[in-house]
């Protein structure tokens, strides 16, 4: 099992979305988040005052899945998330120990997306 983070533009989060339910990757959490890579620094004006902008809006996605559907679900991310330009964002995949469904107590596998998708 993993947990698949992906940090992204805010504007490309429906067709992630999208892509993620076309390969059948079911069940996220999606978190605004402001972070820094490597964007060029914006500088702004607000009320006549110049304000330097380091951080950026960003959106988080974490995803437990099955070992099967790591590579469908990063693939998926990244498909509809690159722009090309600097900012996209990242995708970490990180070891899950235990996995626990509240409303049925199924753990493990049973908890996370269950099967393969089809190819």
């Amino acid at each position: 099992m993993k947990l698949v983070v992906a940090i992204i533009r805010p504007e490309r989060l429906n067709a992630v979305l999208e892509s993620l339910y076309r390969a059948e990757v079911r069940g996220l959490t999606v978190s605004k988040v402001q972070g820094h890579g490597g964007e060029v620094e914006q500088v702004e004006n607000y009320r006549g005052t110049t304000v330097k902008m380091d951080l950026q809006a960003k959106v988080r996605l974490e995803i437990g899945v099955s070992e099967s559907f790591v590579t469908p679900t990063v693939n998926a991310i990244v498909d509809a998330a690159r722009t090309g330009d600097v900012g996209d964002g990242k995708i970490f995949v990180l070891p899950v120990e235990r996995v626990v469904r509240i409303r049925t107590g199924e753990e493990d596998q049973l908890a996370v997306t269950p099967e393969a998708p089809a190819p």
